[in-house]
């Protein structure tokens, strides 16, 4: 008898005991916040500061998870199978320049970004096309490139800020995407989690609501889970590294990039909003704010677990080594040109 794949559950479906870890998690939460409130909160400054930045990160990414989801099942359900399969037969240096454009059409952060690209990859796309889509889409955006505009308004390097996040973001994308090469979606993807077997559906094929449904809780707790742990690890780094440190290395040459760069990281803003963030630092150049802007949505603590969780082992180092590399080159560059 045959089986009717096409109504198969959400390859990543997370089973009962990633739904409780994630309840779990909640539960402690919520425990220590009401610790917290019973306790006097001047006497537990950095705890206070901790749940607030940890808060303020899933508040801020948790939307745009939860966007990528919704596109990421509506791409499973509604989108054929061989659609994806045809464009990954495109000339390798026209379709990795295509996929990184692609990301104009998709307002999507880039913790939404995964879960897009892994279903992408899935369906057929060619995985370094999907890689590359992965890391252009929250800089390249338009919802991103708006906010860019807003925070650098007024300011004599606001068309360098806007052009060359824009233009540099798609470069490091696409050199991430060449470097991926033509790894399989086997060999690049992390395996499914196993789910015990289902019965076959009789009578009438499942609505495609209800498919949709599926994959988009599916998709959502599968992220979800692993940007927990990011911005835990996130609000920890900002809670006790001190800020002064930033402050003593911006007038140094190369090391103002990295330093920057490493911000950016440590911090985990939304592309959205990291424009705001990166102008705020008016000791450093236009060419140290722009490391930020670019290699903060690619690389940094939340995304690294969501990598982790979604890649095999030996990608997330790539992905870093590779983002580093350019960005910095670039970011050189621009720094010889305006200063």
């Amino acid at each position: 008898m045959a089986v009717d794949v096409a109504h198969a559950p959400a390859p990543h479906a997370p089973p009962r005991a990633g739904r409780a870890w994630g309840a779990l998690a909640l539960l402690a939460l919520a425990g220590l916040a009401l610790a917290l409130r019973l306790a006097d909160p001047g006497r537990t400054p950095w705890a206070a500061n901790l749940l607030v930045v940890f808060g303020g990160l899933l508040v801020e990414a948790v939307p745009f998870v939860l966007l990528g989801a919704v596109v990421s099942a509506a791409i499973e359900v509604f989108v054929r199978s061989d659609l994806f399969a045809r464009l990954g037969a495109l000339p390798r240096p026209l379709q990795l320049p295509a996929a990184a454009l692609a990301g104009l059409a998709f307002p999507v952060c880039e913790c939404g970004s995964v879960p897009v690209a892994r279903r992408m990859a899935a369906k057929g796309l060619a995985p370094a096309a999907a890689v590359t889509f992965m890391l252009a889409a929250p800089i390249l955006n338009p919802v991103v490139l708006a906010s860019t505009f807003v925070a650098y308004r007024g300011r004599d390097v606001l068309w360098t800020m806007v052009l060359g996040r824009a233009g540099l973001g798609l470069a490091v994308a696409v050199a991430v995407g060449w470097v991926v090469g033509k790894a399989s979606p086997g060999e690049l993807l992390r395996p499914a989690a196993p789910e015990g077997p289902r019965p076959l559906p009789l009578g009438r094929p499942e609505p495609r609501w209800a498919r949709f449904a599926e994959h988009l809780v599916g998709d959502f707790v599968f992220m979800a889970r692993f940007l927990v742990l990011g911005a835990a690890v996130a609000a920890v780094v900002q809670t006790f590294v001190p800020q002064s440190f930033v402050a003593r290395v911006a007038d140094l040459p190369v090391v103002n990039l990295l330093a920057m760069m490493a911000l950016a990281g440590l911090l985990s803003l939304c592309s959205e909003s990291d424009a705001f963030v990166a102008a705020s630092f008016v000791r450093f150049g236009p060419a140290a704010q722009l490391a930020f802007l670019v290699f903060g949505p690619m690389v940094d603590m939340k995304l690294g677990a969501l990598y982790l969780g979604t890649y095999r082992r030996g990608f997330t180092r790539t992905v870093v080594v590779v983002v580093a590399a350019v960005t910095l080159v670039g970011a050189l560059w621009l720094e010889v040109f305006v200063g």
